[in-house]
């Protein structure tokens, strides 16, 4: 049986066993990285997060990571208690404390903060927000293509809860995961509320066919911003690409399909529901497609 694995599988790094965590300005060892148990994030899932990543001494997009951040906390009517100096600064901060140069992933949290009380209601949240960054070393350690699962679960309308928004509420994402593996696979296939293609529970997802690069609508799914890069790269160079509506069908019969997304920059998928896609492995169009993104991130983080 083919051993188990994620979109975000690390080599293994002992170093991470003392790495040092931001948490409310302060920079702690990770044992005593400690929220209470009223934490609003802990009890409810009330907060937003991004995930960012080290290349050669520089946090990649990190305009677009905080910009995302700080949208998503208006959208939930949660003060930061930091501007976007103060948030960068810890960030580069924690990254000094930890001396890491390059092949570094960081988590930055925020939640509404600890309750006076454990119930649901925003304004029992009289504390501050809670703020954490955890910063890993991480160099992805993928030995195959990915295989993945169409589940039932879907990402849902705006008005449930935007799958724009990086929140805290990752359950219906943990259920796609749990429901894939239960199927053999290593992460779920996410259809929209219309039943056409959409996401993974982790990743943005494309494929390709006859030449094209084809990835949903964006109107069910976060819109990463590695899947954003990935559409401008393919306008840029001559490679047509098409955010549209398409079918499981499509999907089968596509010559390639790869995910993106922070960790990860374009992984491919060899297997969707136990149909082989391709030849199974990576396919020249994904490799291009990476070749483009080294690039630009070699030009970003230079």
């Amino acid at each position: 049986m083919t051993k188990k694995m994620s979109t975000h599988q690390a080599e293994e790094d002992r170093r991470n066993d003392e790495i040092l965590i931001y948490l409310n300005g302060e920079i702690v060892p990770k044992a005593e990285a400690k929220v209470s148990v009223y934490d609003s994030g802990f009890m409810l899932g009330d907060g937003v997060w991004e995930g960012l990543r080290l290349y050669n001494g520089t946090w990649a997009f990190m305009d677009e990571h905080l910009n995302r951040l700080f949208e998503a906390a208006k959208a939930i009517d949660l003060d930061i208690g930091l501007d976007r100096e103060g948030v960068e600064n810890a960030l580069l901060e924690t990254q000094k404390a930890n001396g890491m140069t390059t092949d570094a992933h960081a988590r930055l949290m925020v939640t509404r903060g600890v309750k006076t009380r454990p119930f649901q209601h925003p304004s029992l949240s009289q504390q501050g927000p809670t703020m954490t960054i955890i910063m890993e070393h991480s160099r992805p350690n993928l030995p195959r293509p990915i295989k993945l699962a169409t589940v039932p679960h879907i990402r849902g309308l705006p008005m449930t809860q935007d799958p724009k928004l990086n929140s805290h509420s990752k359950l219906n994402c943990i259920l796609a995961c749990i429901a894939a593996e239960k199927a053999g696979a290593d992460e779920a296939l996410m259809l929209d509320v219309n039943g056409f293609v959409n996401t993974t529970n982790a990743c943005n997802f494309f494929i390709v066919r006859k030449g094209e690069v084809w990835t949903s609508t964006g109107d069910y799914c976060m819109n990463g911003i590695t899947r954003q890069k990935v559409i401008d790269l393919c306008r840029e160079n001559g490679i047509p690409v098409r955010e549209r509506n398409y079918s499981l069908v499509d999907t089968y019969g596509a010559e390639e399909a790869f995910l993106t997304g922070t960790f990860g920059a374009q992984t491919p998928v060899g297997e969707i529901d136990g149909r082989q896609i391709g030849s199974g492995k990576m396919g020249p169009m994904t490799e291009r497609i990476r070749g483009l993104y080294k690039s630009l991130i070699e030009k970003e983080c230079a």
